[in-house]
């Protein structure tokens, strides 16, 4: 478990579930007309997919900028997503 972690490769597998997680939820709003929407679903899911990028990064010992520009990527995927629901 400690090399899945340092590896970084616990986010990747947070990230396959999040990809297979945004599928199911587009499979089922075309199959059935109802769910959320494509933009809703991304919204949804993007900010906490910079979260796990940024935590993978850390994890990885990448580029010490990198990780606020995926924070900051964060940020701003939350604020659409909060924007569309004050909205709606």
């Amino acid at each position: 478990m400690e090399g899945l972690v340092r590896s970084g490769g616990v986010a990747d597998v947070i990230l396959a579930c999040m990809v297979i997680e945004a599928a199911a939820l587009l499979a089922w709003h075309r199959a059935t007309g109802r769910g959320l929407a494509p933009r809703a679903v991304a919204a949804l899911l993007l900010p906490g997919a910079f979260l796990v990028l940024a935590l993978r990064l850390a994890l990885t010992g990448a580029a010490w900028p990198l990780i606020p520009v995926a924070l900051l990527a964060a940020l701003a995927s939350h604020l659409w997503d909060l924007r569309g629901r004050w909205r709606g």
